[in-house]
């Protein structure tokens, strides 16, 4: 069995993003203090998306879907009042199995780690066919302008497992999308699902010529109050 500390966010990481983060609640503030000082291993916490209504700050397991990815702690910045800046790289899912209220300041978590399962109704053709849809999806999105101007998409050699996630995290979607796309463990079915996604991004954009981003995307990812 495997055990994370659990950072709750109003967001979802997704394997392979970049997560920026501006910690000032104590507790938090802990956690990074065990990061860097190595009292929690390999520099590793868990990050899972609060369900939307509910307050981040509050310790209520139910508010948390069961679904998360884990953070590799990357670049720390002390600030005065013992905040920090950090950043991290989303890794791998996980399954939450049960939560400790009592080990530390934070939340900790029993989990599993949850890998892709073998793709239903897989062949090279179908493979090629959902990842040249999904990125002429991506091409469209960007094609509105609307999101910054040209983006570089992902190599040309990157797995339907990475693109999938690579494509959703350069997509304004709602914390439910990025859920969905989260916990669906074929990559295939994944790919399929964040070219509709783009292509309904696509039509928002240009029939609102503006971005529909949820209210949380305009909040600056902070520790949970």
């Amino acid at each position: 069995m495997n055990v994370l500390p659990l950072f709750p966010l109003g967001s979802v990481l997704l394997p392979g993003s970049h997560l920026p983060l501006h910690i000032f609640e104590p507790r938090y503030r802990q956690l990074v203090t065990d990061l860097v000082g190595e009292d929690l291993p390999h520099r590793r916490f868990g990050v899972v998306a609060i369900r939307q209504g509910w307050e981040v700050g509050e310790d209520n397991v139910d508010s948390m879907y069961d679904v998360g990815c884990s953070a590799l702690l990357d670049q720390v910045r002390q600030l005065p009042g013992g905040r920090y800046d950090v950043s991290a790289n989303g890794e791998r899912r996980f399954r939450l199995l049960q939560i400790d209220r009592s080990a530390a300041p934070y939340l900790m978590a029993d989990i599993e780690w949850l890998p892709d399962t073998a793709p239903e109704n897989d062949s090279p053709a179908r493979r090629e066919h959902l990842t040249t849809a999904a990125r002429a999806a991506y091409q469209r999105y960007h094609d509105t302008g609307l999101r910054g101007g040209q983006r570089e998409a992902p190599a040309a050699d990157t797995d339907a497992a990475t693109l999938s996630y690579l494509l959703a995290d350069d997509c304004v979607l709602t914390v439910e999308d990025r859920q969905k796309l989260l916990e669906e463990t074929d990559p295939l079915e994944r790919l399929r699902s964040i070219r509709r996604l783009l292509l309904r991004e696509t039509e928002f954009l240009r029939e609102l010529r503006a971005v529909p981003a949820p209210l949380t995307d305009f909040a600056q990812h902070t520790s949970v109050n």
